[in-house]
């Protein structure tokens, strides 16, 4: 008998969260739209429960090694993180990652509610220095938009010892490319939108956890919160997810070679992907990461008028504010307001798709020239 722990998770993303074997039965998973059931069941209601939200969660769990919750967005799923932690905790958090979150952990300080540390996270030493009263120790690596590289192994094991909780947000890896569960993170969180479903047309997110007790009050935050997923959503999302890792290969080589010419460019300063041998990264991800993933970072010589014409002279990569689904997308992250100051005015984020990579390469070239 094959065990679902043995297999690979490319096997996992086509044969998880499917219906049972039946003769005649479907293959793939129906999409449940009852608000309503009969008395007498585990569910009761319909923001408690729905047979389609179980299937794509199922299929989260075996790639990340967890039971797990979908939400109705990634931030939905970060504000259930938050929700559950008393008044007054401590956060320690990245000082220039995704601008949702860092607004998002302002914002819950300024009302009082938490108290929020920020931190450079690849930075080992400076996150240790702050872990003492820390209650929750939120990692985002790779970080978004500068793509910076945590030493996961060693801040997990350092904040458990230290008695902290550890919450990684693993969206830009994906379990392809590390597995925070195992390295000890008590939370994974995913923005689902992104390379689990992979075809910009939903909007989700999830929460993993092997903690039954954390898992019970996330889910009760999900009940009472109302943050629940939409079943044609997660019927979409599990529809992705099967070909996920396909995708997910064939994005991250592109990544890795238009990182490289990128890197000789001349009106390129600096590119950022610990793909790359000099990047100073490098060694750090390839000690524990499985893969350096398919989004990376560049800043120009020229000026911010420069990098947003270059961003609107594409014609194949598409100028707009998302990552992770099979079509090439960039832009110039400062034009965002929440953005951290520590970033580049110049830094365009670039993630890549699976499109042939010298079609890219053709329309960044031309991009660049427009600068």
């Amino acid at each position: 008998m094959i065990e679902e722990n043995s297999l690979h998770p490319e096997t996992l993303a086509i044969t998880s969260g499917r219906p049972r074997n039946t003769p005649d039965g479907s293959i793939n998973s129906t999409i449940s739209l009852s608000s309503t059931f009969h008395a007498g069941g585990v569910v009761g209601y319909g923001r408690y429960g729905n047979e389609t939200w179980t299937d794509l969660e199922s299929a989260i769990a075996a790639l990340e090694g967890g039971p797990t919750l979908a939400f109705s967005s990634g931030m939905a799923a970060i504000s259930a993180v938050f929700s559950i932690l008393p008044v007054g905790a401590v956060v320690t958090a990245s000082n220039q990652g995704y601008s949702g979150v860092m607004t998002l952990l302002h914002t819950l300080q300024a009302s009082g509610k938490i108290e929020v540390r920020s931190v450079d996270v690849s930075n080992s030493d400076e996150v240790l220095a702050v872990l003492p009263g820390t209650a929750l120790l939120w990692l985002e690596s790779p970080t978004n938009p500068t793509l910076a590289i945590a030493d996961l192994p060693r801040l997990i094991s350092a904040a458990k010892d230290a008695g902290c909780g550890v919450a990684v947000d693993n969206t830009f890896a994906t379990p392809l490319g590390q597995k925070p569960l195992v390295m000890g993170a008590d939370i994974v969180v995913h923005s689902v939108t992104k390379y689990l479903a992979g075809h910009s047309d939903v909007i989700l997110g999830s929460v993993t956890t092997k903690d039954p007790a954390l898992f019970s009050r996330l889910e009760d935050a999900r009940k009472i919160g109302g943050a629940i997923p939409g079943p044609f959503e997660a019927w979409l999302a599990l529809r992705g997810i099967r070909t996920f890792p396909i995708r997910f290969e064939k994005a991250q080589a592109n990544a890795l070679e238009i990182a490289s010419r990128l890197s000789r460019h001349p009106k390129v300063d600096q590119v950022f992907y610990s793909g790359l041998a000099s990047d100073k990264f490098h060694e750090r991800a390839s000690s524990f990461m499985a893969g350096f993933g398919a989004v990376l970072s560049f800043t120009l010589h020229s000026g911010v008028a420069e990098a947003e014409k270059v961003c609107e002279s594409s014609k194949i990569i598409t100028h707009a504010t998302s990552l992770g689904g099979v079509e090439s997308l960039w832009e110039r992250r400062r034009k965002w307001s929440g953005e951290s100051q520590l970033v580049s005015e110049t830094l365009i984020r670039l993630s890549l798709g699976c499109e042939n990579v010298e079609d890219l390469w053709s329309d960044i070239e031309q991009a660049l020239g427009n600068a």
